[in-house]
């Protein structure tokens, strides 16, 4: 079985640390693990991980400064999992909008 990218996505989404990678960049910009790592209360090499996976959802990009490495989100990667939503969200108002005309509301 292979994974869409909207499995990507939430499977990337599926670990709290990584949700707070993702907020902090998308609030603050791009970071390098020692600073997330520093901001968010955890190793460096745990937060190396959690962005190795997130760049292999293609959720953040990395891009080497000199020594450092700073990792950015990439604009519209969370997409997939936005639509996935979105198209359960609209399927379910749909079935609320039958319910409500069946009992006469």
């Amino acid at each position: 079985m292979s994974l869409t990218r909207t499995d990507e996505v939430f499977g990337a989404l599926a670990d709290p640390n990584r949700r707070l990678i993702i907020e902090r960049l998308a609030a603050e910009g791009p970071a390098t693990a020692t600073t997330l790592a520093a901001e968010l209360g955890m190793s460096r090499q745990g937060a190396a991980k959690h962005l190795a996976n997130l760049a292999e959802a293609g959720i953040v990009t990395a891009s080497r400064e000199g020594r450092e490495v700073l990792y950015e989100l990439v604009e519209l990667s969370l997409e997939p999992g936005a639509d996935w939503l979105e198209g359960v969200g609209a399927r379910w108002d749909r079935r609320l909008v039958r319910l409500k005309r069946h009992l006469g509301e």
